[in-house]
């Protein structure tokens, strides 16, 4: 029976105190779910209110950008070391401590005075999310039995998703009845009850092995990202060639290269880097990878363009975006059975496709385009991701051993943040120089005087202060001006991130393996002993 289990959970996932699953399962799955949905939520939700924060606290632009990228830059930096800590030392103190801290760090920004305080107390937030959000996908999927896993993950997977769109919507709601300090004050009773759900109902999965902590490892994987992901944010503000911009990137890689070695030689590595020499779990990770790219990227321009073209309110935008959040919401839950019915090498370049095509439709966007088709062509975005995540995601944790379960959640989750970053720096640089271009070319054939071109071609927003100083005729045409270039912009931005997407579904097609067929019942797939490691199979049997 030992061999048979094996033979059908090839990582050892699921834990030998629950073979059948815990009994309350689906009670820690709630608390497990709100616990990621504050986390992640706080990734967007302070985007609606960058403009007061800026008015409040006196924020120039570099604060402001500091003000959200202190948490981005942090979350994504510890996730490897926070998943491994958990893994060695217990998940769920991990993910009551991440709680904790982070709650503390959300009453600190909530009552900040300043920009300089705000910003510690986001790298506070970011650090107690580094914890929760590894924890989250390790108990789950030590808690649910391989049969019931995949659908587990598509509701984590839908959550994280949703979450992302809510935030905007929640924020702007919000502002729009109280102060500033509630977008971070609302995380508090949020953190209270899955703490106490956490207290109540979660148990502890982790499988300390008794071996060290690799802090050298740690170390370097954090050094790598930290610098990695500063130089792709401040990548656009810089620049791409930029020296500071190269070497950041330089050492980043650097020290990457240094992690990569390190690993592989070490008797207690912090992850097991051959997992990604199987192609079901690099596919997986690239596919995750790119679908965040496109999120990101194509979420920066279409918010700017449902505000400052359209005119909608923080909270108006963030609503006309929730077509994205019900349409992956209908299809996370179904990706698990076409998974298991088509294979993940059908569904994973399907649900990339179906993002390629909605941010085609969602280019052809003019200036007075109606609503109901922008809807459309975001529906088919969120659809396209429901359909990759959950079996991405269950692909890359059934790809890692039991006790390194947190550390590969954290993997999934540090390519989330990567291929988002990216996605802005990569999409919002194609389309900013688009747009300087094509408004520059326009003011500068209308004789406009070069200082208000240059501010114009700055940035949109720019352009429509701008106009309002202006004023009169002159001033509603280089709005009108001002609009159609940035649609324009927006438009090449969203086809190239259409293309990338295009092309890695079907890339994805010849990359992933081919599917297994489904084995009789009461009998094993012996093809899955061979992604058994030695040492692992010596442990079950």
């Amino acid at each position: 029976m030992r061999i048979l289990r094996q033979r059908h959970d090839p990582a050892g996932l699921s834990s030998d105190r629950w073979p059948l699953g815990h009994p309350r399962r689906r009670q820690i799955l709630l608390v497990l779910c709100l616990s990621l949905l504050v986390v992640v939520i706080d990734n967007t939700i302070l985007n609606t209110a960058l403009p007061t924060l800026a008015r409040v606290l006196h924020a120039g632009t570099s604060s402001l950008q500091w003000i959200t990228d202190a948490y981005t830059l942090c979350f994504a930096a510890l996730l490897v070391p926070a998943g491994a800590l958990g893994d060695r030392y217990g998940r769920r103190i991990s993910l009551i401590a991440g709680l904790v801290v982070f709650a503390a760090g959300s009453v600190a920004a909530a009552f900040s005075a300043g920009t300089g305080p705000l910003i510690a107390a986001r790298v506070v937030m970011g650090l107690g999310a580094t914890f929760v959000m590894p924890a989250t996908l390790s108990i789950l999927n030590a808690v649910f039995p391989p049969k019931e896993r995949p659908q587990a993950i598509a509701a984590w997977s839908a959550v994280a998703g949703v979450g992302i769109i809510v935030g905007p919507t929640l924020g702007g709601l919000l502002l729009t009845h109280f102060w500033w300090g509630s977008v971070f004050l609302i995380n508090v009773p949020l953190v209270a009850l899955a703490i106490a759900g956490v207290v109540l109902l979660v148990p502890e999965t982790a499988q300390p092995s008794g071996h060290r902590l690799d802090w050298r490892g740690t170390v370097l994987i954090a050094a790598a990202l930290v610098a990695i992901v500063d130089a792709i944010i401040e990548a656009p503000t810089r620049g791409w060639t930029n020296g500071i911009t190269l070497a950041e990137a330089a050492a980043g890689l650097a020290a990457l290269a240094g992690f990569v070695w390190w690993e592989l030689r070490t008797a207690d590595p912090l992850i097991d880097l051959r997992v990604f020499a199987r192609r079901a779990f690099s596919a997986s990770a690239a596919a995750v990878t790119v679908i965040f790219f496109a999120l990101f990227g194509s979420l920066f321009v279409l918010t700017q363009y449902l505000q400052l073209v359209h005119g909608y309110s923080p909270l108006s935008a963030g609503v006309r975006a929730l077509p994205f959040a019900l349409a992956m919401g209908v299809m996370s839950p179904l990706s698990p059975m076409l998974a298991r019915r088509l294979g993940g090498r059908v569904v994973i370049p399907a649900g990339m496709a179906l993002m390629g095509l909605g941010l085609l439709d969602l280019s052809t966007a003019q200036v007075h385009s109606a609503y109901p088709p922008l809807a459309v062509a975001v529906a088919i975005m969120g659809a396209g991701m429901g359909l990759v995540m959950a079996p991405a995601s269950t692909t890359i944790m059934s790809s890692v051993p039991s006790h390194q379960a947190g550390a590969g959640s954290a993997i999934n989750d540090t390519i989330r943040e990567v291929g988002g970053a990216l996605g802005i720096a990569v999409i919002g640089s194609i389309s900013a120089a688009a747009y300087s271009a094509r408004l520059g070319s326009g003011l500068l054939a209308a004789h406009v005087p070069g200082a208000v071109t240059h501010v114009a071609t700055g940035s949109i927003a720019a352009a429509d202060m701008l106009s309002q100083a202006v004023g009169g005729i002159a001033g509603a045409q280089l709005a009108a001006q001002a609009h159609a270039a940035f649609v324009h912009a927006m438009s090449v931005g969203l086809r190239v991130a259409a293309a990338i997407a295009l092309a890695s579904a079907i890339a994805a097609v010849f990359a992933l393996p081919r599917r297994r067929g489904p084995a009789p019942a009461g009998r094993s797939e012996p093809a899955e002993l061979v992604s058994i490691p030695s040492g692992e199979l010596a442990k079950v049997g």
